[in-house]
């Protein structure tokens, strides 16, 4: 099985392919930095056959290569994006702010197939199946997707929201810290100590690492005792 990040564009974003069969099967990516030509190289050289692209959120690092992306294959992908940052895919320059100083040259036309993602919304893809945990605070449309795979620790693509050591910014239009932490103790915090945190930056972690270290979640934690 394949799961490689690919560290993308200014932001250092992760984008995540995964791939049960390994090279020459299926695949699904998880997010597009607008930097996608090491993508599209990457699913050639691995033979792979793209056949859902799932968006943890709308921030342009996320979503600027999605177009490019799916276009680049030779047949229809579906994009799944929760509805609340479906405006930030379709029109990214309006919400890239102070980035989209730096997307000049980029075609950045939106998908075609955009299918909505919502809380405990499943998609399955290449013999897969991911389950959306709608995560509201870094943006609005905010979703972290998690994936069983059987004989091994759930895997989840925390996107902006949980990082190894810290959380999402949640600074920026759309975002907001209590609502941010609030989604962290009824999505993520239940969660099994040994899943794999895939984050959107940055390197892997697990859940049961950040309970004891993870300042942001040892605050929640005493929150929710007391």
């Amino acid at each position: 099985m394949i799961i490689e990040p690919m560290t993308l564009w200014l932001a250092q974003t992760n984008a995540w392919i995964v791939a049960p069969q390994g090279p020459g099967g299926e695949c699904v990516l998880i997010d597009a930095p607008p930097d996608a030509g090491p993508i599209i190289a990457r699913l050639a050289e691995l033979d792979l056959r793209l056949v859902a692209l799932l968006s943890t959120h709308g921030h342009i690092d996320h979503v600027g290569g999605i177009g490019t992306v799916v276009r680049a294959q030779d047949h229809p992908v579906p994009v799944h994006i929760h509805d609340d940052d479906r405006h930030m895919l379709l029109d990214p320059i309006a919400a890239a702010g102070k980035m989209g100083d730096f997307l000049g040259g980029m075609d950045l036309k939106a998908p075609e197939i955009i299918e909505g993602l919502d809380d405990g919304t499943r998609v399955s893809g290449a013999g897969m199946t991911f389950t959306s945990l709608h995560t509201p605070g870094h943006t609005q449309g905010s979703v972290c997707l998690q994936l069983e795979i059987e004989g091994a620790p759930p895997i989840l693509f925390s996107g902006d929201h949980l990082f190894a050591g810290s959380i999402g910014r949640t600074d920026l239009p759309g975002g907001s810290f209590n609502q941010l932490m609030a989604s962290m103790a009824e999505k993520i915090f239940p969660l099994d100590d040994e899943t794999h945190v895939l984050p959107g930056h940055g390197p892997a972690t697990r859940l049961g690492h950040e309970r004891r270290f993870n300042p942001f979640l040892i605050d929640l934690a005493q929150d929710l005792r007391s």
